[in-house]
């Protein structure tokens, strides 16, 4: 995933027919969605899952793997651009797999997501800056280890936030190195979709 530097639009880094990345609406369609999957934590589903973008030729942007609050069950969540039309298809062949209990996909505005990041920063830069220090403070992020060669930052936050700080601290010439986590994702909805489905099943047997 990229960010487009003059608008700050996300981009999907594949589209490169029509060059159009950083609108409101990509003009071939895609959305940015956030799958949600629980399995039974049994080795050898992850394969199956990812096999399943593979062959539909959709990119994953980002994956996050867990335990759930459910004991014996896993949760993915897993994050790419496609049509919304191909992320039903993709949920749907998920959810066939023997082993995956659901699938589903949302966008933006139907969770609540959050990422976290570390970045090692030269100590030099940060002691001769002092704008490297106050952009820091001004995103959220917090100094955790400091020694005479680097400083390791530490955030929690959006995408969008990350990639921020990420971006304004890249331009000051002061990250050695930048890693982020996949995205963790939990929906708005009051019932948890995994539990209605264990006390439907629950119910029939």
């Amino acid at each position: 995933m990229n960010t487009n530097k003059n608008t700050g639009a996300v981009e999907c880094g594949n589209c490169s027919t029509c060059q159009k990345c950083g609108q409101a609406e990509c003009p071939e369609g895609k959305k940015f969605y956030t799958m949600i999957i629980y399995s039974e934590n049994f080795a050898g589903i992850l394969n199956q899952i990812t096999a399943v973008f593979t062959r539909r030729q959709v990119n994953i942007e980002s994956l996050n793997v867990c335990a759930s609050s459910t004991p014996g069950v896993h949760k993915y969540t897993i994050t790419c651009f496609c049509s919304e039309e191909m992320a039903i298809m993709l949920t749907k062949q998920i959810e066939k797999k023997i082993d995956v209990l659901q699938a589903h996909y949302f966008t933006d505005k139907d969770i609540f997501t959050m990422e976290a990041c570390l970045l090692k920063l030269s100590t030099q830069h940060i002691m001769e800056n002092p704008e490297v220090g106050h952009i820091v403070r001004q995103h959220g992020a917090r100094i955790v280890e400091v020694n005479p060669t680097y400083s390791i930052v530490e955030m929690k936050g959006s995408t969008d936030d990350i990639l921020s700080l990420f971006r304004k601290l890249d331009e000051l010439k002061a990250v050695l190195q930048f890693v982020r986590s996949g995205r963790i994702a939990v929906t708005k909805l009051r019932v948890e979709l995994l539990d209605k489905y264990l006390a439907e099943r629950e119910r029939e047997q």
